[in-house]
């Protein structure tokens, strides 16, 4: 769960570090407030359109299971874990 949070999370301040970068390739400051302040809106729009597409990306192409969950059982004295069939 971490995992998946910190990926959607890169995701959505990727288009802030690529302004970044965009602004030392300028020779402006990053640093101050005066470059960000019209653009703030845009990159958070950005970021949340590239967490959003990638999980449409995940939800079309993750695997289906057709046939459910057999949860954690025993059988013949042994435990059998559970698994998708």
């Amino acid at each position: 769960m971490i995992r998946a949070l910190i990926d959607d999370m890169l995701l959505f301040l990727l288009p802030f570090a690529v302004f970044g970068v965009w602004l030392l390739l300028r020779r402006r400051s990053p640093l101050r407030w005066v470059h960000w302040s019209d653009q703030a809106a845009r990159l958070a729009i950005a970021g949340a359109a590239l967490v959003i597409a990638s999980f449409v990306v995940v939800a079309l192409t993750s695997e289906r299971h057709r046939d459910g969950f057999v949860p954690t059982h025993i059988e013949n004295g042994r435990v059998v874990p559970g698994q998708f069939r």
